[in-house]
């Protein structure tokens, strides 16, 4: 065989690995539908929003008295999400009781492709990265995924079905740490439960980044000229989002109860999946830095600032470790002991 024969034949070779490693990479991203459907409707059109829900929530429940709201990572993986909030929910032991939880689904356009449900072209659906932005959902109508988080909080307020609920966390972890800290921001969805008397504490867990109000960075942003857009600052926000001012956003969020729940050992620079564009490196090296540099930056705007940063000592990136953790049970279900993790 000639030498251009062989390095044609290795080519076709490596050509069919790659073929090869792309079909199982695809594969393994492909993610389980959850089984319940929301629909969220708005003036620009509805959808139906994939979610996993335990107890189910289409009867009367005056035994729920506290609701987990659950955002999955990159991977759209509800299910972990909901198994691992059930395995806090059951390692909470007594104040876990009476607890519903709510997985939300944001799925990819792919995700549609393989063996689809009957109902596939009514779910929502975004790419793979703005539904974490608050962006336009692709289809069937462009709504925003903070809208579909909108009528998840509206159905958790109607009374008839849940008059004695009085605690709601919306915890997030990764990407969904990232959709949860936006949605803290900007989210109008929660006035409906704080109307009616209903807590509301959201979980900020190991988020790739935050989004500032200022220009104000840990590290210098002159080699970056959009470090100040949305997700990560406040210029260019998206339409669900574009009103009103910055300084209003602010003063909402420092009154909201967060809790930036963080793993001592996600310091990796290099870790799988860390945002590492510059809008977000100049907030840090790593997420648990970016963590605490935002921490800092809203403490020094407000001095009286009601968020809480907390350690769970000897975890890295991990939603299963995090939430299960004793601080983790803590933070979701107001369990004692954090101190002893």
């Amino acid at each position: 065989m000639s030498q251009r024969a062989s390095w044609t034949a290795l080519g076709a070779m490596l050509a069919l690995l790659a073929t090869g490693a792309l079909a199982l990479a695809q594969e393994r991203l492909r993610v389980e539908i959850a089984d319940k459907r929301l629909v969220v409707a708005t003036a620009e059109g509805s959808g139906l929003l994939p979610l996993f829900l335990s107890p189910d929530w289409g009867r009367r429940r005056p035994d729920v008295i506290r609701v987990l709201i659950i955002f999955h990572g990159n991977g759209r993986n509800a299910n972990s999400y909901f198994n691992t909030a059930k395995k806090a929910r059951r390692l909470a032991g007594e104040q876990g009781r009476g607890t519903l939880i709510v997985a939300p689904q944001f799925l990819a356009k792919g995700d549609l492709k393989n063996d689809p449900p009957d109902d596939a072209p009514m779910l929502l659906h975004w790419t793979t990265q703005t539904w974490k932005d608050g962006e336009q959902a692709l289809g069937p109508a462009p709504l925003s995924s903070f809208e579909a988080i909108d009528a998840v909080l509206a159905r958790l307020a109607d009374r008839t079905i849940f008059p004695n609920l009085v605690h709601v966390v919306v915890a997030g972890h990764s990407a969904g740490g990232q959709i949860v800290q936006r949605y803290a921001i900007v989210g109008t969805g929660p006035s409906k439960l704080t109307a009616i008397g209903v807590h509301v504490r959201y979980v900020v867990a190991n988020p790739s980044s935050y989004a500032y109000f200022d220009e104000d960075r840990p590290y210098p942003t002159a080699d970056c000229p959009t470090f100040d857009n949305w997700k990560y600052g406040m210029k260019k926000r998206p339409p669900y989002a574009a009103n009103p001012a910055p300084a209003n956003f602010e003063r909402t969020y420092a009154e909201r109860e967060v809790v930036y729940l963080l793993g001592s050992d996600d310091i990796d620079p290099h870790a799988e999946e860390l945002d590492q564009r510059c809008e977000a490196e100049v907030q840090g090296k790593y997420r648990r830095a970016r963590g605490e540099a935002y921490f800092a930056y809203m403490q020094k705007r407000h001095p009286s600032l009601g968020h809480r940063l907390q350690l769970v000592p000897g975890v890295a990136h991990s939603a299963g470790q995090m939430f299960t953790s004793t601080c983790g049970v803590s933070v979701l279900f107001d369990r004692p002991g954090c101190e002893r993790d």
